[in-house]
């Protein structure tokens, strides 16, 4: 009997996810029928934006580029695990709020761990400094 209770919980998700890959491969072979073949030496040229290059793109991005991106994503997380504390606070009590006063102390640890190694020094003047310490 519980087996029946699971297939008539499940069936509108195996539906909905059936649906959602017949659409998206309906569009696939619709593009693929319709759409424009262009075979020309313009192919090849990168464009962006309606704007052409006007020059070769540098081979190498700096580390900084990756650390502002990998920060982001590491504080921009906290945004939401404390929206969703903050959402249930009074069901989760003192005990909830002794663990967010937890999450949000490591979090505040690692930006002053990032600050003290120069994690966030981008500018010249943290270049400077880095190289004046060993560092690259």
């Amino acid at each position: 009997m519980t087996g029946l209770l699971v297939a008539v919980a499940v069936w509108p998700a195996v539906l909905y996810a059936a649906l959602v890959l017949f659409i998206v491969m309906a569009i696939i072979v619709v593009s693929a029928l319709l759409g424009e073949r262009h075979r020309g030496p313009e192919r090849g040229i990168p464009y962006e934006s309606g704007i052409k290059p006007a020059g070769p793109l540098p081979k190498r991005l700096s580390v900084e580029f990756y650390q502002v991106a990998l920060f982001f994503v590491i504080f921009d997380l906290e945004a939401v695990f404390i929206f969703a504390w903050a959402v249930n606070a009074r069901r989760l009590g003192w005990s909830g709020y002794l663990e967010i006063v937890v999450f949000v102390g490591l979090l505040f640890a690692g930006l002053v761990y990032l600050w003290k190694i120069g994690g966030l020094d981008w500018g010249p003047a943290g270049r400077r400094r880095r190289l004046r310490k060993g560092r690259p």
